[in-house]
């Protein structure tokens, strides 16, 4: 069986698996009230491309890649996306003196703002952990 064979099932419950390893819990992909049906399918694509695709591949070690997600996620000043990339981080081996040291950075490259912003929830996170 070629991978073009595998059913969509297949690969969107491969996907959740994996978002659920890294995040330590399951994800929940589901319509809101009012979505069009075809929101399903935006929600499947990103989730399959993501967690099926981008996070499986080998040519990053998972540490590496979680880094560099927080950073994105900050950079970019997406709370919500930030929290998850953050407890993924913490999933997979990044200490939180890596963390603080990470927003060290951005804030030296992509300015105060981000980084005090970023660091509020990387806070949060922390606490949530220690709790």
């Amino acid at each position: 069986m070629s991978d073009a064979d595998v059913p969509e099932e297949t690969e969107e419950e491969d996907a959740l698996a994996t978002a659920a390893r890294l995040l330590g819990f399951p994800l929940a992909v589901t319509l809101g009230p009012g979505e069009p049906e075809v929101g399903a399918d935006f929600l499947r694509i990103g989730l399959e491309h993501t967690f099926g695709g981008v996070w499986q591949r080998s040519g990053l070690d998972l540490r590496s890649r979680a880094l560099i997600s927080v950073t994105i996620a900050a950079v970019l000043g997406t709370p919500q996306p930030l929290g998850g990339q953050l407890r993924i981080a913490l999933n997979s081996g990044v200490t939180k003196e890596e963390i603080v040291e990470l927003f060290i950075h951005v804030q030296a490259y992509a300015g105060a703002s981000r980084a005090v912003e970023g660091y509020q929830i990387a806070k949060a996170i922390f606490a949530e952990r220690a709790g």
